[in-house]
């Protein structure tokens, strides 16, 4: 049954819902009577030891710090595109949710490299030819400082550590795709969230761009820098070249330090995850009512707050399975079998498929598992899974439900970016993974599994993932905050991103 017409077309959530089955039951479903709900979602509460803050006990940035107004304007700066046509913020701009509200992102090559989100096209006279050519969804940047264990969708930033609440500021070490699986990067510097700065620059469909195609990873990265810091003869050198030299002698408060010394690509990626680490937005609904406010959530949101943390054997849907704690994800990989669009990550017969987490690891077991993404604000991150599949939450939801129905009568038509490749390729890319996904099952591996409910409980379930949103990520005034002002950059490598209509984002 396909369900994309259904009552809400939210956005959806991209993950592994009832992935891994809970180790405990929760008590019944609730009837209609709102104190028994309470006083089922205050057992839940205690049993899980919520407190709605996904922060707490963390170090994060401070938006107004120095370090973070610097990495902001870093973060939109086209300088650090191989073609100076992309930029960091391309693929995630905080009023886009985090990231770029597209299926598969844009990055260099684009007809309107300062127009993002919908309406985004490639150009068709580049080298991509009219072809989105980024294999996987943008992950947002919201909360990352949160993620403790892996960055991206297969995790190939881990921390070897895994220390909770550390961010992988651990001895143990990251591990980034510059090494060997299970060994640390010297240069990761010291959390996730500055490891994984350092790759985006480094993909030629991202930012890197096909005329540097030859540079190393560290080779790009090291260019790029000298071009911020205007040290090198070879990329002609910027109009204003004192412009980053003067800030970067602010933050790092030597005066009469050069360029060289001061704008290295290590530095550079410490202040963008300065500022990306800034973004910390988990003031919602639910935590308000975790704190005390009973009337922060709709009957609805919590009846479907009450099926979120149910065992299946209970009537429930056990989100919660995988999808724990306040930060709302078990940072473990799983496989969901949710549609394969797109070029895909090189794997298979004609590289149109995508294997996940087996890419990093080599392990069967890993095939087609993805991270569990985290839920917090999740109705504005989308499109969601790991191929920006699904384009409504409700819909994915019901794909959480039936993997195997979904994907049978996916519907390509709630796809609006267009040009998107591989489509007819869908089902036979996506066959593999619902026929492991069936393996596990049979074989009593802790997997998704199907799970009955009705259209009222889905929609229950959809009230109280909005309830998982911070107001200021859905207003502009808000986040203001994390967008610098027009034109600060007097050499013109400033992204002042619009939308389709020309307005400012």
């Amino acid at each position: 049954m396909n369900h994309l017409t259904t009552l809400f077309a939210f956005t959806v959530l991209a993950s592994s819902m009832t992935a891994c089955q809970s180790t405990t039951s929760e008590s019944i479903l609730p009837v209609n009577n709102n104190s028994s709900v309470d006083k089922q979602l205050k057992q839940i509460i205690a049993k899980h030891r919520l407190t709605g803050d996904a922060m707490q006990g963390r170090r994060t940035s401070d938006i107004e710090s120095p370090q973070a107004q610097l990495g902001m304007r870093l973060f939109f700066s086209k300088s650090l595109g191989g073609d100076q046509d992309s930029a960091c913020v391309t693929c995630h701009h905080p009023a886009l949710g985090g990231g770029d509200n597209l299926s598969l992102s844009i990055g260099v090559a684009a007809e309107r490299p300062e127009l993002l989100g919908e309406g985004r096209l490639v150009d068709t006279n580049s080298q991509l030819n009219g072809v989105p050519s980024v294999p996987r969804n943008a992950p947002t940047t919201f909360n990352i400082a949160a993620w403790d264990e892996v960055l991206f969708h297969d995790g190939r930033v881990e921390s070897l550590g895994k220390t909770p609440a550390a961010g992988g500021n651990d001895q143990q070490g990251i591990r980034t795709p510059d090494v060997a699986f299970g060994l640390a990067d010297p240069l990761s510097g010291d959390n996730l969230v500055m490891a994984q700065a350092r790759f985006p620059v480094t993909s030629p469909e991202e930012m890197k761009g096909f005329v540097h195609e030859t540079k190393s990873n560290e080779e790009i990265r090291e260019y790029l820098a000298s071009r911020v810091g205007d040290y090198d003869e070879n990329h002609g050198g910027l109009v204003v070249p004192s412009y980053w030299l003067k800030q970067f002698q602010q933050v790092y408060q030597a005066p009469t330090a050069s360029a060289e010394t001061l704008i290295t690509e290590q530095n550079i990626a410490s202040l963008i995850a300065s500022y990306e680490r800034s973004q910390v937005f988990t003031n919602t609904p639910w935590r308000r009512y975790i704190e005390g406010d009973k009337t922060s959530l709709s009957a609805s949101a919590k009846a479907g707050a009450v099926l979120f943390y149910t065992s299946k054997q209970k009537g429930g849907a056990d989100c919660v399975a995988c999808h724990r704690g306040d930060f709302f994800t078990d940072e473990k990989f799983h496989n969901i079998a949710t549609p394969q669009i797109g070029n895909g990550k090189g794997n298979g017969a004609d590289g149109s498929a995508d294997f996940g987490r087996f890419r990093e690891t080599g392990s069967e077991t890993d095939k087609y598992a993805f991270r569990t993404p985290t839920l917090l604000n999740v109705e504005v991150t989308g499109p969601w899974s790991h191929s920006g599949a699904y384009t409504e939450l409700e819909a994915m939801v019901w794909h959480h439900l039936d993997p195997r129905d979904e994907v049978t009568n996916y519907d390509i038509t709630q796809l609006s970016q267009p040009n998107i490749a591989n489509l007819d390729k869908i089902q036979a890319n996506t066959q593999p993974a619902l026929q492991k996904l069936d393996a596990d099952r049979n074989a009593g591996l802790a997997v998704l599994q199907s799970i009955d409910l009705n259209d009222k409980q889905v929609i229950q379930l959809v009230d109280f993932l909005h309830t998982l949103t911070d107001p200021c990520v859905k207003n502009r005034a808000c986040l203001a905050k994390w967008i610098p002002k027009e034109n600060e950059d007097p050499n013109g490598h400033q992204l002042d991103a619009v939308d389709m209509n020309g307005d400012s984002l």
